[in-house]
């Protein structure tokens, strides 16, 4: 195992936790983007009015791409445990 491989590994971890990340966080992006065009336009400046949109799209989003992040993660593992051989030797 050599510093090329450890950096390979890594670089794919950080792809693969960015890519589960990214449905929720841009549905979270355009909510509060949208909330903000809002308070903006009613210039209606209330704290919860831009985070309970926020969390309920947030697990909306996660719900709906739930089965697809754990494929995601589970395909991952799998191919980090069957590597497990050459990363030892």
């Amino acid at each position: 195992m050599n510093v090329d491989f450890v950096v390979g590994v890594m670089a794919e971890t950080v792809k693969v936790t960015l890519l589960v990340a990214a449905p929720v966080l841009l549905v979270s992006l355009v909510v509060g983007v949208a909330i903000s065009l809002f308070q903006a336009l009613t210039q209606i400046q209330e704290m919860t009015l831009s985070f309970v949109p926020k969390i309920v799209a947030s697990l909306v989003a996660m719900v709906v791409a739930l089965p697809w992040m754990l494929n995601s993660l589970i395909t991952f593992t799998e191919k980090i445990f069957k590597g497990i051989p050459l990363y030892i030797g």
